[in-house]
């Protein structure tokens, strides 16, 4: 059995010009977790994920995805993985099962299994009741959906999300939710990014954080927590909600990252 790590990065940079985007991160999630990346805005997510599903190339270090060099094998890791991006990239002027049928087949599977998975992914999305809609008549929270059931139509052993749950509501999330936890149990790694932190609480078994380019935090969640806790003492609105309660996954990141809560201050004119 191959024991690598399903991520693993090596020095792993980006520069734009003059700004260091990603500097040297050093990742590694196991096969089979549900690890979750976190970072305030412009810390650096998009680009990593990017670089880590080859759609952007690092200015310098390594990236493996189970066991393989991106590198040197990119279509061989493309094969093994699947990605939800920011952006979703759907083709609007194609209905929901032409579009996932043409991203199986993109994916190597055969006509009839890419029509079958299409079918099935539709009917589990909730998305079977009107075939003939076309997918830029969507509401964004179908298309995430449409979004996410092309990204796991050939079986992927890894899975890339990029703020999968942005504007979707609560019936749609629970439905996406259900399907991760349905593949981490079959044994897929599942890679998320997401400003909802009580999200990446409840599925995430482990955790990194990245700020201004640097990973400054990796580890399981009851690793991070004790690490925090060593550091200082528990503060009032800091995410530690009464005496004996854990450290919540917010307050582990405000900790971090080095946020605080403006309680403080006010705005006046706001009365």
């Amino acid at each position: 059995m191959n024991s690598a790590p399903s991520i693993q990065t090596q020095g792993l940079t980006r520069r734009f010009g003059d700004l260091v985007a990603v500097d040297n991160v050093n990742l590694r999630v196991a096969r089979g977790q549900f690890f979750g990346f976190l970072g305030p805005n412009g810390a650096g997510k998009s680009t990593t994920i990017k670089m880590l599903t080859g759609l952007l190339a690092p200015s310098s270090g390594r990236i493996e995805i189970l066991g393989l060099d991106l590198n040197a094998n990119p279509v061989e890791v493309k094969r093994q993985i699947g990605v939800v991006p920011e952006g979703m990239a759907l083709f609007g002027r194609l209905t929901g099962a032409e579009f996932l049928s043409f991203a199986g087949r993109m994916y190597g599977l055969d006509r009839e299994t890419a029509a079958k998975r299409a079918a099935e992914l539709l009917e589990f999305m909730q998305l079977a009741d009107q075939p003939k809609k076309l997918v830029t008549d969507y509401s964004h929270g179908m298309q995430k959906k449409l979004a996410l059931a092309a990204a796991v139509i050939h079986g992927p052993k890894v899975l890339f999300l990029d703020e999968p749950f942005e504007g979707v509501d609560a019936i749609a999330a629970g439905t996406l939710k259900a399907m991760l936890q349905g593949m981490i149990a079959r044994g897929a790694t599942i890679f998320l990014t997401s400003h909802v932190l009580e999200i990446v609480e409840r599925l995430c078994s482990h955790v990194a954080i990245i700020h201004q380019g640097k990973l400054v935090a990796q580890g399981s969640l009851e690793e991070l927590r004790a690490g925090v806790e060593a550091q200082a003492p528990a503060e009032e609105g800091d995410g530690q909600t009464g005496s004996g309660e854990k450290l919540t996954l917010e307050g582990i990141f405000l900790r971090i990252v080095g946020g605080t809560r403006r309680t403080e201050q006010e705005l006046s004119w706001l009365g």
